[in-house]
């Protein structure tokens, strides 16, 4: 173990900038001092930290919440470290259950295969794929032979097993909690164990799982286990419940420019600091000053998110597109104007009958809904407007004009083609 004392003055401080960079937005770091000294070897030696992360190919759409870890890797990164990104093709046919209630479907291989493929494209807007290892954890779990998975197994007690909440719940509740679903943490451990990780990173719902790592590694003597940086959940647009898109209350990605501006503009003023901080580059300072400033008055909440709202838009799509995103927000939304660049839609003249259609069958026709529920619950709430017009009653005949604009809430707007 390396002595704090024995650095050089520039040795400490490019240690304590790297603990301050990491540690940002952390919500716990297990355990601290083993982060430090494993900064100190690294800066000492000049050997790259090796940080993990692992994906699961179930859900292979990234949102804004996915990127707070996304931001620490690259911060990584950034520092000069190394970066493991593992593809559960493996574990994803079992299924993550946290805080699951009941046992997961388990995906086929093709499936994995196909939503694994995904991700590079969208990673590369945030990491630098340079400086980036994929690996697919099928390479050494496939590989062991059914005695290494009962020594696996005997590594841990099913008491130990139990201390994960979900899985209390269910024991609780007299729900099944099949054999295969201990594995699931088991192997993400042993993944750690396979590539002797120094850090892994996740969420604190993936709490349980990172410090299985910690143990497994001990258990196969690997020496300084890895350290787990936990790091907040994210709340999406409803301000309550972690960002999701099952929930409909996330800001995707790859959305178009447009709709990720509107999005962020309805983020809560109560958590715009919080985005700003885990899912941007934004430095200390500045963070400092924005929150300094929004106490103050002397920053009004819907500039800051109009700042953030031209951050991500350019952080995904460009900053041409974050340039016309922000221009269209200000048309549409606080000129109150309708847009320059509407989509024009073709609609054919037998889709109608005698000349009329319903509101909910051609709000569906012109995919500005993706049924008829969601269609009847946007008119009932007044989101539908055409030529401007709100219509409130759900069994609206329309009848359609060359050009007649449909509008659905502050984003989806189409102009009508006959033909």
């Amino acid at each position: 173990m390396l002595i704090w004392d024995q650095l050089t003055e520039i040795q400490q401080q490019e240690v304590e900038r790297q603990l301050l960079v990491i540690g940002r937005g952390a919500a716990e770091i297990v355990p601290e001092e083993a982060l430090k000294q494993k900064i100190i070897h690294a800066v000492v030696t000049g050997k790259p930290l090796k940080v993990k992360l692992g994906l699961d190919p179930s859900a292979p759409d990234i949102h804004i919440g996915h990127t707070v870890v996304l931001q620490k890797l690259r911060q990584f990164q950034d520092l000069g470290h190394e970066v493991q990104l593992i593809i559960g093709d493996f574990t994803g046919r079992i299924g993550d259950p946290t805080g699951k209630s009941e046992t997961r479907k388990q995906l086929s291989e093709e499936d994995v295969k196909h939503n694994a493929q995904t991700y590079q494209t969208q990673l590369s807007k945030i990491l630098d794929l340079t400086k980036t290892t994929f690996y697919y954890n099928s390479s050494w779990l496939g590989a062991l032979r059914f005695e290494d998975v009962l020594k696996l197994a005997g590594k841990v007690t099913v008491a130990r097993m139990l201390e994960r909440d979900d899985f209390a719940k269910r024991y609780a509740a007299n729900q099944a909690i099949h054999v295969h679903e201990f594995f699931y943490p088991l192997m993400q451990g042993y993944d750690s164990v396979s590539l002797e990780s120094d850090i892994e990173l996740g969420g604190t719902d993936q709490t349980f799982n990172i410090l299985m790592g910690r143990t497994l590694q001990s258990a196969y003597e690997i020496k300084e286990g890895q350290v787990a940086i936990l790091m907040p959940l994210l709340e999406g647009l409803d301000g309550v419940q972690k960002m999701s898109k099952s929930l409909r209350n996330y800001i995707g990605i790859d959305e178009l420019p447009n709709e990720i501006f509107g999005k962020t503009m309805s983020i809560l003023d109560s958590l715009m600091t919080k985005y700003y901080e885990l899912t941007t580059t934004i430095s200390n300072e500045s963070l400092h000053d924005l929150k300094r400033g929004l106490e103050a008055g002397a920053i009004h909440p819907r500039d800051a998110k109009m700042k953030l709202a031209k951050e991500y838009v350019e952080m995904y799509h460009g900053a041409k597109a974050a340039e016309e995103a922000e221009q269209h927000f200000i048309t549409v939304f606080q000129k109150r104007a309708l847009p320059e660049d509407i989509e024009e839609m073709s609609l054919s003249i037998s889709q109608l009958e005698e000349g009329q259609i319903s509101i909910i069958k051609l709000l569906v026709l012109l995919e500005l809904q993706a049924s008829n529920g969601e269609a009847r619950r946007s008119v009932e709430q007044g989101a539908v407007k055409i030529n401007e017009q709100k219509i409130m009653q759900i069994h609206d005949q329309i009848t359609l004009k060359e050009g007649d604009i449909i509008q659905v809430g502050k984003r989806k707007f189409v102009k009508i083609k006959l033909i």
